[in-house]
């Protein structure tokens, strides 16, 4: 008897037909449509800002305010205090925000302004010079308020909260221990201070990992590599689980403070993870077995810790005070877990759809050749930032 003839890895027959000679043509077309997406939607994705008020003296009140930037570029913001917001061009902001202030143009959005800002309570009064630091990635404003009347029935809000899709963390610290802590969001941009609201934003922690790791589409690349190079239920479970122990890992140690590694140097070699599995998809669809099928848990371990490196980066970016480090980081690895999770179980029903569709022989050289490129384009844009 004859044995069967052996598969013909994908790429091969690809490239014997026409279909392939055609995705040969149109190919390179959807990997720069590919990257300018996903380089716009990465410019677009923000870390949340941060508002801290921490009692000096009976009254007193220093004041931190910390304001993300859009896709990481310097940010060229209002001045403060609220009252009279300065905007570096109102010649077209013919709207006013919610609180009365100048909408900013598409121009100062354009430069990274975000039209965000906190009210402070109506009686208090700016006490010190205020004092701007502009990071790569966020803008750190601080000053000192006093509020003779103190801080209950104060109207917590962030203005032009709404018109994004930034949160806001506002932590209160008083002299006696007490500490308030909540987490506002675009649809629920404020709420009134009072003693009722003291305790830790247990939720809100949860709510920054989830939005985290669903809007950082450079980890989801990576899992999504992973979880179309495997095969099995129960094989992604393992390597699922070795990503989120290593991740979780170097995410404590980086956040106790243990470990300090730069953040630009660690957001390239991220990237260039992805590129690895992406070659690594590739090599499956061309019948090789490449180091990531033969030990996927193995692969997703030793990633996984680099990516916790910027899990820990995210939640520094908060501006987290020592004794709410367990907390955040209990709750934020939750959340980060939970939407990890949800992701896999979407993709893996994706692709189970997928396989019962009957589609061109090429379809499935597209996911890592995507991948590949827009890993690629953040390779070079990250590798460019260090210096």
């Amino acid at each position: 008897m004859k044995s069967p003839p052996a598969k013909t890895p994908v790429s091969a027959r690809c490239a014997a037909r026409p279909q392939g000679r055609l995705l040969s043509g149109w190919l390179p077309g959807l990997l720069v449509w590919c990257v300018a997406l996903v380089s716009s939607v990465n410019a677009h994705e923000v870390r949340p800002a941060y508002l801290e008020l921490t009692e000096r003296a009976p009254g007193e009140f220093d004041v931190l305010w910390k304001v993300p930037a859009l896709g990481g570029a310097p940010l060229a913001g209002e001045e403060i205090p609220h009252a009279e917001p300065s905007l570096p061009d109102d010649s077209g902001a013919t709207k006013t925000m919610p609180c009365g202030c100048p909408a900013p143009t598409l121009v100062q959005l354009s430069r990274g302004v975000l039209p965000i800002h906190p009210s402070m309570p109506k009686d208090a009064a700016t006490i010190s010079v205020p004092r701007s630091e502009r990071l790569f990635g966020a803008e750190i404003k601080s000053w000192t308020i006093r509020v003779p009347n103190g801080l209950e029935g104060w109207e917590v809000v962030v203005h032009g909260l709404s018109l994004t899709m930034v949160d806001a963390l506002v932590r209160v610290e008083f002299k006696d221990g007490r500490i308030v802590s909540r987490l506002l969001r675009p649809d629920a941009p404020s709420f009134v201070f009072g003693r009722e609201t003291a305790g830790p934003a247990a939720g809100g922690y949860f709510r920054l990992g989830f939005e985290h790791i669903l809007f950082g589409i450079d980890h989801l690349l990576f899992v999504l590599a992973l979880v179309l190079i495997v095969r099995g239920v129960g094989v992604v479970v393992k390597m699922v689980t070795a990503f989120t122990v290593a991740h979780s890992i170097t995410l404590a140690l980086a956040t106790l403070g243990v470990v300090h590694v730069p953040s630009a140097p660690v957001e390239a070699t991220i990237a260039l993870s992805i590129v690895f599995v992406a070659s690594e998809i590739l090599r499956s669809r061309r019948g090789e077995r490449g180091l990531t099928e033969r030990a996927p848990w193995l692969v997703a371990g030793v990633f996984g810790l680099l990516h916790g490196f910027g899990f820990a980066g995210a939640l520094a970016e908060v501006g987290l005070p020592q004794n709410d480090i367990p907390l955040a980081l209990l709750f934020f690895n939750l959340g980060v877990e939970a939407g990890q999770l949800a992701f896999v179980a979407g993709s893996l029903g994706v692709i189970a759809l997928l396989r019962r569709l009957r589609l061109p022989e090429w379809a499935p050289l597209l996911p890592p050749y995507a991948i590949g490129s827009v890993a690629m384009f953040w390779v070079i844009q990250r590798t460019a930032a260090i210096w």
